[in-house]
Formats: structure tokens, sequence, C-alpha cells
């Protein structure tokens, strides 16, 4: 009776080692693209945040004032409060955007009064990944009412 462990079962050992610790570092990688992805798109909701306090639609009184052209997250955080952003939070909503437009600008009187006054906005955050290069966005859509007269 031999001792030991002969070269077949040394290559399969070390072989289910090699593929249980390549499984280990893929699903590593996958989480970290996952985090990477949930701190830019947690970034991008409250970027829609400051731009819906600092440009409600609530306040909005004719649909000429719907659109709201392309603000940096740093413009409107000064919009909204007296204190300025940190270091660390300049970099971290550095190249976010945020911007209000409406959908439908070919839609006529009729057609908006027809759905009770009702004009649908795109709300509209981009940003860059830095480290992919990738340009990014994230979008909702929400509702306005044109006041009755």
């Amino acid at each position: 009776m031999s001792r030991g462990f002969t070269l077949l079962e040394v290559l399969l050992a070390a072989l289910l080692l090699g593929i249980g610790l390549s499984t280990v570092l893929v699903s590593m990688s996958q989480s970290q693209k996952m985090m990477l992805a949930s701190a830019y798109t947690e970034t991008a909701q409250e970027v829609m945040d400051w731009g819906e306090m600092a440009y409600p639609l609530e306040d909005v009184a004719e649909e000429d004032d719907l659109d709201v052209h392309e603000t940096k997250a740093e413009e409107l955080w000064e919009m909204i409060s007296d204190e300025r952003l940190s270091r660390e939070q300049q970099e971290k909503y550095h190249g976010y955007t945020w911007e209000r437009e409406r959908i439908d600008r070919n839609a006529r009187d009729e057609e908006t009064a027809r759905l009770g006054g009702i004009v649908p906005v795109r709300i509209t955050v981009k940003w860059a990944d830095n480290r992919r290069g990738d340009h990014e966005e994230e979008s909702y859509v929400a509702l306005w009412r044109k006041a009755e007269r």
C-alpha cells in the first residue's frame, strides 16, 4: 500500500481549487460593479431631488416655463442651500447635470385640453462614469397640469 497522493489526485484537487477561486473572483468583480452602479444611481437621485427643490413643478404657471436647460449639480445646491459643498461633495457631484423638458412640444392646445390640461414632462439627470468613460442618465416622467382660467 502506497502512502501519499497520486499525481492524478493532486491535479484534480488543483483544478477544483482553481475553479472555486476563479468563481469567487468573478463574483467579487460583479459585486464591485453593482456597488458602483448603485452609488451612481443614489447620487443621481440626490441630484433629482435638488432639481425638484430648485425648480418646483408646482410653481410653474405657464407651459413655456416648464423647460429648464441642463443645470450643474453644484448650481442646484447653491440655489437651495446657504452652505457650500465640501471638497469631497464637489468631487462626488462633479459632472452631474439636471434638466426638465416638455415631452410633446408639438401637442396642440386642443390635445392638452382633451387630457384635462395635463402635460407630460421628462426630468433627467446625466453623468459620466470617469472610470469607464461612459455617459449615463436616469430620467422619469412627471405630469404638470395647466392651471384653469
